[in-house]
């Protein structure tokens, strides 16, 4: 996969690393160095150990466990609720995890419906799964909410995530966790800091 996109990107690379390019001065920044992972530990130096730990989403997929001298935190990654996220935060200092607000799930089509279902997490099941985990802070993330109005449905078309038609609000999400949890808990935006 990884050699198709360098592919996909290769004039962009040269664009940007040839000797007019805004990226000369870091000519090897576009090299990657993938490898497979399985659960357990992936990475381990003095300072940070990375536990991978299996969740459930279209594909396989898997959730992250950092842990320095003086802290955890658990990041889920796009999922359904994993009994293999309880055991990697069980107790962590933060557990990053997505959820979606039950307002919104119940109004999607009944084919989206079955596929979050299976590939994502409701505020309710995310209320659930914190209440067995004890993070020290949950972090709620990848919601589908907007922090604006949210755009009225226009006609009966597909719904198109990108359009914000169909999103809920940070108050709905708030509301619906808060009522089923009682660990202190954020919903997160991009460049808050914890």
């Amino acid at each position: 996969m990884t050699e198709h996109i360098l592919q996909a990107y290769r004039v962009d690379i040269e664009t940007r690393t040839n000797a007019e390019g805004d990226q000369r001065g870091n000519p090897d920044g576009w090299k990657v160095n993938a490898h497979e992972i399985k659960p357990g530990v992936i990475y381990r130096d003095g300072k940070v150990t990375v536990t991978a730990f299996p969740t459930q989403h279209a594909t396989e997929s898997y959730g992250y466990r950092f842990e320095t001298p003086d802290r955890s935190v658990v990041i889920s990654g796009d999922t359904s609720p994993a009994e293999e996220t309880i055991k990697a935060c069980n107790g962590c200092d933060v557990l990053i995890h997505e959820a979606r607000t039950l307002e919104m799930f119940n109004q999607l089509p009944a084919e989206r419906r079955s596929f979050g279902a299976k590939n994502h997490t409701t505020s309710e099941q995310l209320a659930a799964l914190a209440t067995k985990a004890r993070p020290g802070l949950l972090i709620v993330y990848h919601a589908w909410i907007s922090w604006s109005p949210t755009a009225a449905r226009s006609s009966d078309q597909p719904v198109v995530l990108t359009t914000g038609a169909l999103h809920s609000s940070p108050d709905v999400l708030q509301r619906e966790i808060a009522s089923r949890y009682s660990g202190h808990f954020v919903i997160g935006r991009d460049l808050d800091v914890y």
